[in-house]
């Protein structure tokens, strides 16, 4: 068991029969969804909310039935992976180009559990490029009031064409360095005409889950 299975199948004891589980995107959120599959299985009873195309492709695959966000009135708990992560509890996601949905999950989940490796954990968020998701018309006039707040973007490409999210916006990648202030970045960045969602995850996490090479796994929250 490498350190991202460590993580996810702790994190997944959280899940008991009955509940409404949000499913994350990304490499380390695809082993939560493989041990629920396994409940599953074994007989347990969920109702999933999956924050990407992706995702529930995966959860139908493994047995898991997955319902849509305005079908249910809460999510009891949200599984989900982060590119970066500070002692404070923020986080940096998006990598995997599913920011606006996760982060809508996210919110509407009674407990939010971050699953990752060690690697992911940092003094300071900014080393991982920023992904904000913005909508297509305009899209380099919003780059460039972007880049006004101090940062380098990058518009994320697919096979030479623009990565196109679920939503059908583009997403780019903001290299800020360092950031001191999350809660101020967000703000600044979410007032910029164009922008639909960013990367960063300020306080939202309830729960903080680690995985690491031997198998094992600690948390803090």
């Amino acid at each position: 068991m490498n350190a991202k299975q460590a993580a996810a199948h702790k994190a997944v004891q959280y899940i008991k029969d009955g509940m409404i589980v949000g499913l994350g995107t990304g490499s380390t959120a695809y082993w939560a969804i493989q041990y629920l599959g396994e409940k599953v299985k074994q007989g347990m009873r969920i109702t999933a909310i999956a924050t990407s195309g992706e995702t529930e492709r995966l959860a139908l695959e493994c047995g898991i039935k997955v319902s849509e966000m305005d079908a249910v009135d809460h999510i009891d708990i949200d599984i989900d992976g982060a590119d970066e992560i500070d002692r404070r509890l923020n986080l940096i996601k998006g990598g995997g180009g599913a920011l606006l949905r996760e982060k809508i999950v996210a919110a509407g989940s009674k407990t939010f559990i971050v699953i990752a490796d060690g690697s992911k954990m940092v003094e300071m968020l900014g080393q991982f490029p920023l992904p904000v998701e913005i909508i297509p018309f305009g899209w380099q006039h919003t780059a460039r009031h972007l880049a006004l707040l101090g940062c380098q973007t990058t518009l994320r490409q697919k096979e030479a064409k623009p990565f196109i999210t679920d939503n059908g916006n583009y997403i780019l990648d903001c290299q800020f360095g360092p950031i001191p202030d999350p809660a101020v970045l967000q703000q600044q960045i979410n007032n910029t005409p164009g922008v639909v969602e960013n990367g960063l995850f300020v306080k939202m996490a309830t729960r903080i889950v680690i995985g690491y090479d031997d198998g094992t796994a600690g948390e803090f929250s």
